[in-house]
């Protein structure tokens, strides 16, 4: 039997660690294999502590946000990162680049997708990611796109938490316990050396999230991840998974 697989699609290289690290590396203890998609290095609007050295380049940064983006990935067992170099700030989304993702869906069938938020003014790289995402699942599903090659099912897509989520009008409905794998996620923040000022952060909105988390139900939880489901979840039962 083959193994199960995630998708996550980042607009840039460092979103996928802030954002989802916890989720990527609780999947991949539990078997999945995570591929992770970088559509950019963040090397124009992410990357300031970089270009504030002498002498930077644009290449240089590619490289050294490429190096770090690796780097977390292996702290958090990614089973492959690719690096799509479609630039940023703003980015370029191409319907080469949307069948190229629709290729990589159905070619690795997702039992989930996590993208950006439909909504962000202050970025609009994402809500532009997360559309492309959502669009690409739309497009493998279609029968007459490429027929020879076999369509995908409704793998649950979730919207991973903005960094400032009033303004995005994003509405977390899906919290996930990530306590188990928080030293994880935490050397993967450490690795993203260009953006150092956001590694406290992102862990206060672990200690938020997980707060929330163990509220809304009978778990001890620390540390958590907030999501978005863009669908309706299809279960079997009503009846909450035991505490531990």
């Amino acid at each position: 039997m083959s193994r199960k697989t995630a998708l996550v699609v980042s607009a840039h290289s460092a979103d996928f660690v802030w954002r989802a690290g916890g989720a990527i590396a609780l999947h991949a203890e539990q078997g999945l294999d995570v591929t992770v998609v970088c559509l950019s290095y963040g090397e124009r609007g992410e990357s300031a502590k970089l270009w504030r050295q002498d002498g930077m380049t644009l290449d240089r940064v590619k490289s050294e946000r490429q190096g770090e983006a690796e780097r977390a990935a292996t702290a958090l067992g990614v089973a492959d990162i690719q690096f799509w170099d479609l630039g940023d700030y703003p980015i370029t989304l191409t319907q080469e680049s949307l069948f190229r993702l629709v290729a990589l869906m159905r070619k690795i069938r997702p039992s989930f997708v996590l993208s950006h938020s439909k909504e962000d003014p202050y970025n609009r790289d994402h809500p532009l990611v997360s559309q492309f995402a959502q669009e690409a699942r739309i497009v493998a599903q279609a029968h007459g796109h490429d027929p020879e090659v076999k369509v995908i099912g409704a793998p649950p897509v979730m919207l991973f938490e903005p960094h400032q989520p009033e303004q995005c009008r994003w509405m977390p409905n899906v919290l996930l316990d990530i306590t188990p794998v928080w030293e994880k996620k935490l050397a993967a923040i450490k690795c993203m050396a260009g953006q150092e000022h956001l590694w406290e952060y992102y862990t206060r909105v672990a200690l938020q999230r997980g707060v929330q988390a163990a509220r809304n139900s009978d778990k001890t939880i620390k540390y958590g991840e907030a999501y978005e489901a863009v669908f309706p979840h299809v279960v079997e039962t009503l009846v909450p998974t035991e505490g531990r």
